[in-house]
């Protein structure tokens, strides 16, 4: 079954639609990480090409370790900004991005950092948990592709009793609890399966 390429709205919408698993952990450690600049710069997904579908702006930059200055640039680590448009409304949220390589492949560690403005809060805000995403990265010529592991997969491994991973699951989700170290042997286990990645989120961004 193909995977599913979303045009995204918003990345939180996805992150709690079920499609892609989430972690209370990261992915990295801080020596995991290394200096590069595979993600600078803007991008765009393929929904740009219809004109009935939200478009959504992906900006990577390095993080700042205090003032805007360039001997202040942590070249480790990433600021998404996703800004999306549709109809008259634009809606953006920041992400903390982390590249790290695990079995040979390179990944993507999400973390949601603000989604809203502090006068939009409500009820539901309240109850929204940032939790980290991951997802392998394939990089072509001003190509990114970045496919998420899937959580139907995941948990039809855990029902079959086919692996092992610190975990809590309620009637419509599955948290890892499982630590980074933990968690990057599941990560390089399977990094080359089809299945797991199979019926995931796949997004794939031109650069602009």
């Amino acid at each position: 079954m193909k995977a599913r390429n979303f045009s995204i709205v918003i990345l939180i919408t996805i992150f709690l639609s079920g499609c892609v698993v989430y972690s209370f952990y990261p992915l990295y450690t801080e020596k995991d990480l290394f200096p590069n600049d595979i993600l600078i710069g803007e991008w765009r997904g393929d929904e740009w090409m219809d004109n009935d579908k939200a478009k959504t702006n992906w900006i990577f930059e390095h993080r700042y370790l205090g003032k805007k200055d360039m001997k202040n640039i942590d070249s480790t680590s990433y600021v998404l900004t996703l800004t999306t448009y549709e109809d008259d409304e634009v809606v953006e949220s920041i992400f903390s991005v982390h590249v790290i390589k695990l079995g040979g492949e390179y990944f993507l560690d999400f973390y949601l950092k603000d989604f809203l403005e502090d006068d939009y809060l409500d009820l539901g805000s309240f109850h929204i948990i940032p939790v980290h995403t991951f997802a392998k990265l394939a990089i072509e010529e001003d190509k990114l592709i970045i496919n998420w592991f899937d959580q139907a997969w995941l948990e039809e491994l855990i029902t079959e009793n086919k692996i092992r991973i610190h975990h809590e699951k309620n009637e419509d989700y599955i948290l890892l609890t499982a630590k980074t170290k933990e968690l990057q042997k599941f990560v390089t286990k399977y990094v080359n399966s089809e299945e797991a990645f199979e019926d995931g989120l796949e997004v794939v961004l031109h650069r602009k």
